[in-house]
């Protein structure tokens, strides 16, 4: 355990890390990708140019500082940083690559601040916080490896079949190599996809499973991005899947993680509201199917928003499923439909998904939310739910960013709201 000296000091710095939290983290990248760049590789160019990891890093800094006397405050935190961590196969041995960085950072960064005093507490504190992540990183690595079918590290997969969903996405059916079976997943989590850069390292990228679990193959289906996305960092992994990955293609891939899953073992009578923007849908979707083989009596509430049918995924599944099954009630709303998208009296509108939607579809709010999509969407959604009184046991996202951005105060969000995105989070001028 921490001693109260450790805690007292640590808890005192957190004022001055709000204030250069983000300084902070950008020296530490820059750092430690100059002092070790073996470890590069592990982390997302795209939210490195974006500015995404440094300022959830510094986020994270901060609310360890603030409550390092009450750290079952950070227990969702540190499960989603453990799944993530397993999902890039970040082993013991990177922890003190990280600690080292960090600590000359915090003596390069805050100056006279960073007395021995409180670089020797940062250590300890860091040091027990590592201990605590590679416990449960080990944790999840055994469960991966105990599980039938399961495995540790990347494992060859075929790429069985290519399938065009919309005019951006394409899912790609994979399967083992060494024909093995597959391991059970939760719906909702992501497999990890390892690729070669043209410069002959690797780079990764976790994909959501767009299928129930229980199938022969995994299933991703990935946005292509076009125009200048494409030629950004995280372009490049999508592009390479749509242009370059063919059937028969091989992938590395990892086993299924992510703490963003809807679990089939609990039983509610509440509704469930399924809501998606975008390629959001991808998570949301395999809970959709999963929920409706598992939970037939349950109401169902699913909303997804695009910009158009024309880029929407799965459209075709889901309006056969929607008649199928009498538990299960759908709508789309599009930003930027085409003609032919709107039928009068049916079951899809203009617009972007909002409370006034969602309230008329679930009017008496109590119900299990789970949601994914662009940032604005997700800030959205989970202020109203906030608003709403929503319990947080009930609310579940999955958030490509910065957790601390949906926390933006909501006069900000309503600002950022007024200018107008498309269903990929994209800004529209």
């Amino acid at each position: 355990m921490l001693s109260d000296q450790t805690i007292a000091i640590v808890k005192s710095t957190a004022p001055i890390l709000q204030e250069h939290g983000e300084t902070l983290t950008k020296h530490f990248y820059k750092r430690m990708f100059s002092h070790n760049p073996e470890v590069a590789p592990y982390f997302n160019p795209a939210n490195q140019a974006a500015g995404l990891q440094q300022k959830a890093l510094a986020g994270a800094i901060c609310a360890y500082a603030a409550n390092i006397d009450n750290l079952e405050m950070l227990g969702g935190a540190v499960e989603l940083i453990a799944q993530k961590h397993v999902s890039l196969q970040i082993k013991p041995e990177h922890y003190p690559i990280v600690g080292e960085n960090l600590l000359a950072s915090i003596r390069e960064i805050l100056g006279e601040g960073a007395t021995d005093e409180v670089v020797n507490a940062w250590a300890e504190a860091y040091g027990f916080l590592a201990d605590i992540m590679i416990g449960r990183d080990k944790q999840i690595y055994s469960e991966h490896v105990a599980m039938p079918g399961g495995w540790e590290g990347f494992k060859s997969f075929r790429v069985a079949s290519k399938e065009k969903e919309s005019d951006v996405i394409t899912s790609f059916y994979l399967v083992p190599t060494d024909g093995s079976a597959l391991p059970k997943f939760k719906p909702g989590q992501y497999i990890t996809v390892r690729v070669q850069t043209a410069d002959g390292s690797t780079t990764m990228r976790n994909y959501s499973l767009s299928d129930k679990s229980g199938q022969s193959w995994f299933r991703i289906s990935v946005k292509r991005e076009t125009g200048l996305q494409a030629e950004a960092p995280d372009g490049f992994v999508s592009n390479y899947l749509h242009h370059e990955v063919n059937v028969g293609s091989t992938l590395e891939i990892a086993a299924p993680c992510g703490e963003f899953f809807l679990d089939l073992t609990e039983k509610h009578e509440r509704p469930l509201v399924l809501l998606a923007a975008g390629v959001g849908i991808t998570p949301v979707f395999s809970m959709l199917l999963s929920a409706l083989e598992a939970m037939p009596e349950r109401q169902i509430i699913f909303i997804h928003g695009s910009l158009n049918e024309a880029s929407q995924a799965f459209k075709k599944t889901i309006d056969q499923l929607s008649v199928q099954h009498a538990n299960l009630s759908v709508h789309y709303r599009y930003s930027d439909p085409i003609a032919t998208d709107i039928t009068p009296g049916g079951n899809v509108d203009t617009g972007f998904i909002d409370a006034a939607l969602i309230e008329s579809k679930v009017p008496q709010r109590d119900a299990d939310y789970f949601f994914c999509g662009p940032q604005p969407f997700m800030v959205s959604i989970y202020r109203e739910l906030l608003t709403w009184g929503i319990p947080a046991s009930q609310v579940h996202f999955e958030f490509f960013g910065p957790r601390q951005d949906l926390e933006t105060p909501l006069e900000n969000m309503k600002a950022q709201m007024k200018c107008p995105f498309d269903s990929a989070g994209n800004r529209i001028s």
